[in-house]
């Protein structure tokens, strides 16, 4: 049955449309879609009233509260798809809607081949990785698609194993039979007490997981994260926002130093370097693909550095290996990797 309300008529009409990623509301009259990286202004118009219901339904869906008081209402839709809104208070008399939509078809590696700009050799790699149990780190800025990419590698993780997954808003995929789905809590959920996403964090360590995975490293929580991996909890899995993978490891650096401990450089970075393995870089293209643009892995240490190596670097229309082995390739080997596999690529 079709709704009475144009904002839900609206994105059941864009959910027809193949290749959207964002839908983006500044105004009744102003609406944007992302279609394959441009955005598009589209010739339509929704109505106030019913801006303001589907608002307020969005927040009731999710169980948060939204208004003057609490402004900013993150969440998903039906579909999954990630919702930001800031109240009209904030946003020139209409509230600014934005929607980031996930590609439902993308589910497995295998099902979406050339998918991120991967071809069959680098998928096994990235298989393998996971296999392997290394602490992956997935790397990327805004709309590139670190939540599509994370999903991916869940898939790829072992059904024996217990996952234990933190997340503020709910958007990762799972297909495991032994998970624990943790969302952080704070005042703007109605009702309950508030728990951040470094108290779930500390939790989970009592909660005998073989994995830990959060869908986005933002603050103090990566100190009792790199804890984890760093006392065997290997496999962990996370995302953070940055454009290159010494970026990465700047920018959780910075946020060990939010978690208030008064800690030298020096042995964060120890504590960085041995706690993460890889980094998977993605970025766009010219032409608004998103892709692997470098694997990288935390080789050791010089000095007070973090010495990264390059597995491989995207040029000339594809990721391309360097020649560099990786340090770790015998726990790779033990995976089930081949031991030519760079060999002659």
């Amino acid at each position: 049955m079709e709704s009475t309300n144009s904002v839900w008529n609206l994105l059941n009409e864009i959910s027809k449309k193949q290749g959207i990623t964002e839908v983006i509301i500044n105004k009744c009259e102003l609406i944007f879609v992302e279609h394959q990286g441009e955005l598009v202004k589209l010739n339509a118009k929704i109505d106030s009233a019913d801006l303001d219901a589907f608002v307020e339904e969005i927040a009731e869906l999710n169980k948060k509260k939204f208004g003057p008081e609490y402004p900013i209402l993150d969440g998903t839709l039906p579909d999954g798809s990630r919702i930001n809104v800031i109240a009209k208070e904030y946003a020139q008399g209409s509230p600014a809607v934005t929607i980031r939509k996930y590609l439902k078809t993308i589910k497995t590696f295998d099902g979406a081949p050339g998918l991120f700009g991967l071809d069959p050799k680098w998928v096994k790699l990235i298989k393998t990785l996971v296999a392997a149990k290394c602490n992956v780190m997935v790397s990327g800025g805004t709309g590139v698609g670190k939540t599509t990419f994370l999903n991916l590698l869940l898939q790829e993780i072992n059904p024996l194993q217990r996952v234990i997954s933190i997340e503020d808003t709910r958007e990762l995929s799972f297909n495991l039979p032994n998970v624990v789905r943790l969302e952080a809590r704070t005042g703007s959920f109605t009702g309950g007490a508030a728990l951040n996403m470094r108290e779930l964090v500390k939790n989970t360590l009592r909660m005998r997981p073989d994995r830990i995975v959060i869908g986005e490293v933002r603050g103090g929580e990566v100190f009792d994260l790199l804890q984890a991996m760093n006392t065997g909890h290997d496999g962990s899995m996370a995302s953070v926002h940055s454009n290159t993978p010494g970026e990465c490891l700047n920018r959780l650096e910075n946020l060990y130093l939010l978690s208030g401990y008064d800690v030298p450089v020096r042995a964060i970075r120890q504590q960085i370097g041995t706690a993460i393995d890889f980094v998977i870089q993605l970025k766009r293209t010219r032409d608004g693909n998103r892709v692997v643009g470098q694997i990288t892995e935390l080789a050791g240490f010089e000095g007070d550095k973090i010495l990264l190596q390059d597995l491989g670097m995207y040029k000339d229309g594809h990721l391309q290996f360097t020649g560099m082995v990786p340090k770790r390739m015998n726990k790779l080997l033990e995976a089930g990797l081949a031991k030519d596999f760079f060999i002659n690529t």
